[in-house]
């Protein structure tokens, strides 16, 4: 009677919320990612994905996801789940999360919560965040240079992304003359309405189109080719999309920023607040080079480049 009420008591506490399912071994243990969509077809979930990815083969731990979570109470769920997995690194792949993360350090304080792209500080919740106004400044003299009819559409989400400015300054930089049009879908994996804008930049004589979103670039890419109009690549390296008509791709190495988010976990550096990843360390990059883009030009971007990542300064700022 006495070794069953021991094992009762053993069994009671480890069904216990919040209780502790990790090891000493090693400060990571196991690897868990929230997607706020589908991850199929869509840029930025595939790069998370390939982070996640990443992880696993690095420390030969488990990992575990989960598509569609958004909304405050499957986030709980499934950050419970996680845990009873024994995951102790959890990461939101979106700027949603942060706010419900803040929340569920007081439930789980042996784990570590990671998001991308926000502006809270908790020692448990880390933001990583891309500086992709340089990103953008990059691109858009791509496209100031190749473009011949001087009109050149971006399909954005928000007017908060910083890409947006440094495209502009960049396509003026390089072209003057050129036009930039921007609109705005107000949903990361809007395709239809991003459609409607890409007809209308046709309509207008455009001929090269930046889509700056997530699930719609790969349509809009393949719809921009069909077209014989030129466009550019986001997040991804998406030049095998249409080899003919993408100038480049404007890239963001997210499976690299969560790899070394990890790895400061695992040596217990990872003290939460903002990190910032930028063209240093090849977390941004531009992608191929269309071989339609004279050779002097391409040497003066990458040129550039260097030269930002030696002295943070852009051509427009030397």
């Amino acid at each position: 009677m006495k070794k069953q009420l021991i094992l009762t008591i053993i069994i009671m506490i480890m069904i216990l919320p919040g209780c502790n399912y990790f090891s000493d071994d090693n400060n990571l243990q196991n690897a868990g990612m929230l997607f706020e969509s589908e991850i199929a077809g869509n840029a930025w979930n595939e790069k998370g994905y390939e982070g996640l990815l990443a992880i696993e083969q690095e420390f030969n731990i488990d990992v575990f996801y989960k598509e569609n979570t958004s909304k405050e109470n499957d986030v709980i769920q499934a950050v419970d789940e996680f845990v009873q997995e024994g995951v102790n690194l959890i990461i939101g792949h979106g700027n949603s999360y942060g706010h419900h993360f803040v929340d569920l350090t007081k439930t789980y304080p042996e784990v570590q919560f990671i998001y991308m792209n926000g502006d809270l500080y908790n020692p448990k919740v880390t933001s990583l965040n891309f500086d992709s106004h340089a990103m953008g400044f990059f691109g858009g003299m791509v496209a100031g240079e190749m473009t011949e009819t001087d009109e050149i559409g971006v399909i954005a989400v928000f007017s908060w992304q910083a890409e947006l400015e440094g495209f502009y300054e960049g396509v003026k930089y390089q072209n003057p003359k050129a036009e930039v049009h921007i609109d705005f879908v107000n949903d990361w994996d809007d395709k239809e309405q991003a459609m409607i804008i890409y007809n209308e930049f046709v309509a207008a004589g455009t001929d090269v189109i930046v889509p700056v979103g997530n699930a719609y670039s790969k349509a809009v890419i393949e719809a921009a080719a069909k077209d014989d109009i030129y466009s550019i690549g986001y997040v991804a390296d998406q030049h095998e999309l249409a080899p003919e008509h993408v100038l480049t791709s404007m890239i963001q190495h997210v499976e690299a920023v969560y790899l070394n988010a990890a790895e400061d976990f695992n040596e217990e550096a990872l003290m939460g607040g903002i990190r910032s990843y930028d063209f240093h360390d090849d977390y941004i990059t531009l992608g191929m080079f269309n071989e339609k883009i004279n050779s002097n030009f391409e040497k003066k971007i990458t040129e550039a480049i260097e030269e930002y990542k030696k002295t943070n300064l852009l051509p427009i700022e030397n």
